[in-house]
């Protein structure tokens, strides 16, 4: 080896020498860690007037888990991101503390809480799934030669509530039955789709690109580009309309519309993206009675007849009067009153907790999601591989649509859907699909980051 190439190998190396994002990001995890438990306490002694440390056995579970987690990172993937991993555990650990405030109304000893039980089991296995796919998936490149597997996979897990010896009841046919547990396996679905999206789009980019019309400023497609766009636009409201779902079937038509915009760059996708979405909405308020009450709920929330009505607005109402009740500052975890409203553990877990910690405590939260939609997005948008670019950011906007879609209905913004809140709604369908993108997030942040940025010559 000459002297030449050892000087270049050696400024490699120096590119390449970890920082000391782990550190960082362990000081980050033990304070997500140390406000969990703390809101669980404040709970106990907001609702019960004394602590009950054997409860707290559960939360130390899942903080070991989420410690093991950072001890496989620094071994396996040691250039991730320091910020994901800690604002994921605070975020579920907060959902806990949230959840268990709420069991304890149904138990006054507050030592049987089923619901923070199951979570707490829910958070365990999520981790473990999440540590074993950080260990395991080496290179996540390996997921772009699988792309239209995902794809079959992601629409089968879609259909699979409609198979009679698995549906597992509900307003919506999205639950399944296994063994005695309910699924949800549209999460999981999501998460193939993006992977799918990612590497269809990869491959088929140029041409969608290249080509098109200008209009108004707006370079907008040919009609034979319209393929793929109106085929995610019909998987939709068919999801809408025989899954009784419009959430899922909003968020992924918008995951596929915002990775195609960053495949593209053409503002003309968006644009007709919108459109298809917002009228797809307005058509099925008009043939489907369920759209059609989402909609006379929000416009009418607080008439008299809408809110005793059968499937009216009792429900949001509640929710906006628990937020009005623990206003600027919130009433204190534990002293006041979130399970008045319905299903308050799972689909109203935002207006619950926002009682409790005021709107500050709700902006800090909401602070959180929107550091982690950053992060994901930064990572998309420093990496060099395409397929990456694309699954990072795909991931990261799902979330972030999932939080502004939840929000948004539970406040009144917009229509209210079926979704659930990232990380802190009751429930082990979402919290595994969450944490397995927490996963992919970080083994592409570890990727982009060991990539060589110095030019050396």
């Amino acid at each position: 080896m000459t002297a030449a190439d050892t000087q270049i190998h050696k400024a490699l190396r120096r590119v390449r020498r970890p920082q000391p994002l782990r550190n960082r990001e362990l000081l980050l995890l033990l304070f997500a860690l140390a406000v969990s438990a703390g809101a669980v306490v404040l709970v106990q002694f907001g609702a019960l007037g004394e602590l009950h440390p054997g409860v707290l056995i559960g939360m130390g579970v899942v903080g070991a888990l989420t410690l093991v987690l950072h001890v496989v990172m620094r071994i396996r993937a040691p250039q991730a991101d320091p910020f994901i991993l800690p604002i994921a555990t605070l975020l579920t650990g907060l959902g806990i503390a949230m959840i268990y405030r709420i069991d304890i109304q149904n138990d006054t000893d507050g030592l049987y809480a089923t619901a923070y039980q199951n979570q707490i089991a829910y958070a365990g296995v999520s981790i473990v799934l999440a540590i074993l796919l950080v260990w395991l998936l080496g290179n996540y490149r390996v997921l772009f030669r699988y792309t239209y597997i995902f794809g079959l996979t992601g629409i089968v897990l879609l259909m699979l509530p409609f198979v009679p010896f698995l549906h597992g009841g509900g307003n919506a046919d999205v639950w399944i039955n296994v063994f005695g547990f309910n699924f949800q396996p549209g999460e999981l679905a999501k998460i193939c789709l993006a992977i799918f999206f990612a590497g269809y789009l990869v491959r088929t980019r140029e041409s969608l690109a290249l080509t098109g019309r200008k209009i108004l400023g707006f370079t907008f497609p040919r009609a034979r580009e319209f393929g793929p766009l109106i085929v995610v636009w019909l998987i939709s409201m068919a999801i809408i309309v025989f899954q009784r779902d419009l959430g899922t079937g909003l968020l992924i038509f918008g995951m596929f519309v915002a990775t195609l915009y960053v495949a593209t760059g053409k503002t003309g996708w968006m644009l007709i993206g919108v459109i298809l979405a917002v009228g797809g909405a307005i058509g099925a308020s008009f043939v489907l009675s369920y759209v059609r009450g989402r909609f006379e709920n929000w416009l009418h929330a607080f008439d008299q007849s809408v809110i005793q009505a059968d499937g009216g607005s009792f429900q949001l109402v509640n929710g906006i009067f628990g937020l009005a009740h623990g206003g600027l500052f919130g009433t204190g975890l534990g002293q006041g009153r979130p399970y008045l409203t319905p299903v308050s553990q799972s689909d109203y877990i935002f207006p619950s907790l926002g009682e409790e910690i005021g709107l500050v405590g709700l902006f800090a939260v909401l602070c959180l999601y929107l550091v982690f939609t950053a992060r994901g997005l930064r990572i998309g948008v420093l990496g060099q591989d395409d397929f990456g670019k694309l699954l990072a950011t795909a991931l990261s906007f799902t979330l972030a649509l999932q939080v502004f879609i939840m929000v948004g209905g539970v406040t009144r913004v917009i229509p209210l859907t079926g979704l659930t809140t990232p990380f802190l709604a009751s429930g082990g369908s979402s919290l595994l699909a969450n944490w397995l993108i927490v996963a992919l997030i970080l083994r592409i942040s570890d990727a982009v980051r060991q990539q060589p940025r110095a030019v050396i010559g």
